[in-house]
Parts: structure tokens; C-alpha cells; sequence
């Protein structure tokens, strides 16, 4: 019984010590995951579960998977491509928090800062204390403390988005202000919201740096990761290869045809058009302890704190669909995960371990375009769609069965 034990024990600790290696080393992708994912996707289009997408996997060296399906533009029956161009919306945040750790790690501003340090217009900002919602009017109080510019980075500064956020929804109804102009919900760092925080902080980093933030983002990010078209405004020898947007009403998919001109307002949280392939250049360079060929974009202990629970026991609360035309009630993982610095962190896949592992991060844009990175299986996925609601419910099913199955197929 003895030799029995300690073969036993000996055995999970050579088991241990392979899941571990397995975790710790490039992961690949099995031939049979690619079909799988091929098979997937092809199957959503010929459904009708989204009109077109790209989808694209990598570990920190190399495309693992990389296709298009369906169409970039149904009314000119135009192809998707593996290049063609999404409307990345708020897959731009992240960038923003990036820009804004660079400036950390140069000593030129710090996370626990006040904002109104760089942009005075924020100090001493008060909270809603009663509200009148058929009349769409408050009362104010003093806010507990200074807004930091942490609040901005995890979403708990006290602002909200109005397509998320009955109180905002309506009284942005009737004034026509940004959702920043009002008085707070509620004292920074005790709740979260989703929220337009991270266009403040495009602003504090224009303030800091003394560039504009989409020069920023071109000279200090873009370039030195080899990302080429990404972009505010598309020029006009790219705009034929930008994907129309939909939206689905009534169950069925009706598209928005693309303006002559896209270009959106610079700011940083949100706006910015990209590729597949452009982004999965930025998040490879996560996995590369914020390395890019030749220089560093982000220091280890940037990323680490970028990546960990920042809010505590603050709850990732789910957001309302306050404009249901835009929105379906988000997160996944609300009431589980916690926020970093512009991600929101895993924290569990005990319900499916071929789920992103805990400690994993992610974000999404409106446009059902979404990405992860899983650092323990050392990969990243981005996924691109082009359709409204956010959250819309043959999106997300989508999104899930995708990562599913590249959990199932990794080696």
C-alpha cells in the first residue's frame, strides 16, 4: 500500500509538472482546430449569424490562425478579407491605458495622481445625491475624494455611458451634454461603470506628452510594433476594404452602407479603425512582456499591474441595455471578474476549462469586435464582426463557441 502511495504521489507530480510546462511554453494550434474553427465561422454565415468575420490566434511569435468569411460589404456583394477594415470602437481603450502606463514608467505622471493635477476641470467634481427621474433633474453633494486617474483606468470613476446607464440615458435625452458634463453617481473607487473615463485619460496623455493623441499612438505604439493601418480616419485609397455595418432588427440583419469618408474624432476611448492583424500585433505585445522588435513599448511592471485586480472588492456589475438599439446588458463575468488598468481580468473557467484561463484579460468594441489574451497558455484571439446591438446574442455565441474551440485544440 506504501509503494502504491508514493508511485501515486510521484505521478502527480510528473503530471504536475507537465500541465505546468504545457502552460509555460508557445502553444500551437492542431490541424483539427483549424477545420473546426473554419467550419465555425462558415457556418454563422451561411446562418445568418453575422453577415461577414475575421478572426485571427497567435502565441508572442507567430500566426496561429488567421481567415475571413462572408461578406465585407453585402450590398456591393463584396468579399471579406483577411485585411479588410473594422470599426474597432472601444478595442481603443486599451491602447489609451497603454499610452498612459508609458508615461508611468517615464516618470511623468503617476496612477494614483488626481486628474485635476493635468486638467483642472475635475477637481472637487460633486455626486448625484437625489435624483428626479421623470423629470431628468438632481441634487449634488460633495464627492468623498479626488478622481484619480486610476478611477478613469479601471471604470470607477463615477461616470457612466448613457446607452449603458438609465440615469445618463436620460438625461443626456434631455440636455443633449456628454455623459463627463454631469455630477458623478457615485464617489470614485466605490463602484463600477461602464464609462467614458478613457477619453479622459486620451486627454491627460495630450496634456503630459504634448502630442496629439493619435500622434501619440502612431509614433510611441504603432510604428515600433509594425502596425500600419490603424487609424482614425481611413484614407481614401483603404476605404473600399472598410466593413459595413449592421444592425439587427426584428431578427433579421439590416446594413448601414459605409460614408464616403470615415474618420472619427480622436479620442481615447474610441474611434480608431484597424485589422486583424494590426491588433494582434498589439497584443503580442503583451505576451512579450511589452517588447517590441528593438525597443520597449511597456515595462514588465506595467503589465502586471495593467493586468491584475485593481478595484478590489469593488463588483463588475452588469450594464443595462439603457438604448437596446446599441446594447444588450453586458459583461460576461459580471459579478466574477474584477478590472485592471483597461482590461477586464478573469477570475474563473471552472464551469469550462477550455475557457480562457483565470488571470486572462480582455475588452470589446461596440461592433461586436472582441479579443483576449491568456497569458498562462501564452495566446491571444482577436475576433471582428460589424454589427449592432453590442452583445448581440448570435455575436456572442459566436464569440464563445470560437474560444472554445481553440481551448479545445491547443497543444
Amino acid at each position: 500500500m506504501e509503494i502504491l502511495l508514493k508511485r501515486l504521489k510521484w505521478t502527480l507530480v510528473v503530471l504536475a509538472l507537465v500541465v505546468n510546462v504545457t502552460l509555460g511554453q508557445a502553444q500551437t494550434l492542431s490541424q483539427a482546430g483549424t477545420t473546426e474553427i473554419n467550419a465555425l465561422l462558415q457556418l454563422a454565415v451561411e446562418q445568418g449569424t453575422v453577415p461577414g468575420v475575421v478572426a485571427i490566434v497567435a502565441n508572442k511569435n507567430q500566426i496561429l490562425y488567421h481567415a475571413a468569411f462572408g461578406l465585407q460589404d453585402v450590398g456591393k456583394r463584396k468579399e471579406m478579407a483577411k485585411d479588410s477594415i473594422f470599426r474597432i470602437a472601444s478595442m481603443t481603450k486599451p491602447v489609451t491605458s497603454v499610452a498612459v502606463m508609458m508615461l508611468q514608467d517615464e516618470g511623468k505622471l503617476r496612477v494614483d495622481d488626481p486628474v485635476s493635477k493635468y486638467l483642472p476641470a475635475y477637481k472637487d467634481r460633486e455626486v448625484i445625491a437625489t435624483y428626479d427621474e421623470k423629470e431628468a433633474t438632481y441634487t449634488t453633494r460633495k464627492s468623498s475624494r479626488e478622481i484619480l486617474i486610476r478611477h478613469l483606468l479601471t471604470n470607477t470613476s463615477g461616470f457612466a455611458y448613457g446607452f449603458s446607464n438609465t440615469t445618463v440615458f436620460r438625461l443626456q435625452e434631455k440636455t443633449g451634454k456628454q455623459p463627463e458634463e454631469f455630477a458623478l453617481l457615485y464617489d470614485p473607487g466605490t463602484r463600477w461603470t461602464y464609462s467614458s473615463s478613457t477619453k479622459i485619460l486620451g486627454q491627460v496623455v495630450e496634456k503630459v506628452s504634448g502630442m496629439h493623441l493619435d500622434e501619440f499612438f502612431s509614433e510611441r505604439i504603432f510604428k515600433p510594433l509594425g502596425i500600419q493601418e490603424t487609424s482614425y480616419a481611413v484614407s481614401a485609397e483603404k476605404v473600399d476594404r472598410v466593413v459595413t455595418t449592421h444592425r439587427r432588427e426584428k431578427g433579421s440583419l439590416v446594413e448601414t452602407p459605409n460614408p464616403e469618408k470615415i474618420a472619427a474624432p480622436v479620442a481615447g476611448d474610441g474611434g480608431l479603425n484597424s485589422t486583424a492583424a494590426d491588433y494582434i500585433k498589439f497584443l503580442q505585445m503583451f505576451l512579450n512582456d511589452g517588447k517590441a522588435p528593438g525597443t520597449t513599448i511597456l515595462s514588465r511592471k506595467a503589465i502586471q499591474a495593467m493586468t491584475r485586480n485593481q478595484i478590489g472588492p469593488v463588483v463588475v456589475e452588469t450594464q443595462p441595455a439603457a438604448d437596446p438599439l446599441r446594447t444588450n446588458p453586458f459583461p460576461i463575468g459580471a459579478g466574477r471578474d474584477k478590472f485592471g488598468f483597461g482590461f477586464q481580468i478573469t477570475t474563473s473557467n471552472k464551469e469550462n476549462p477550455n475557457l480562457r484561463a483565470p488571470g486572462s484579460y480582455t475588452w470589446a468594441g461596440i461592433f461586436n469586435t472582441h479579443f483576449w489574451v491568456d497569458p498562462k497558455r501564452k495566446i491571444a484571439a482577436v475576433i471582428l464582426m460589424q454589427q449592432l446591438p453590442f452583445y448581440d446574442d448570435g455575436s456572442m455565441k459566436l464569440y464563445q463557441a470560437f474560444e472554445e474551440t481553440i481551448g479545445r485544440n491547443l497543444r
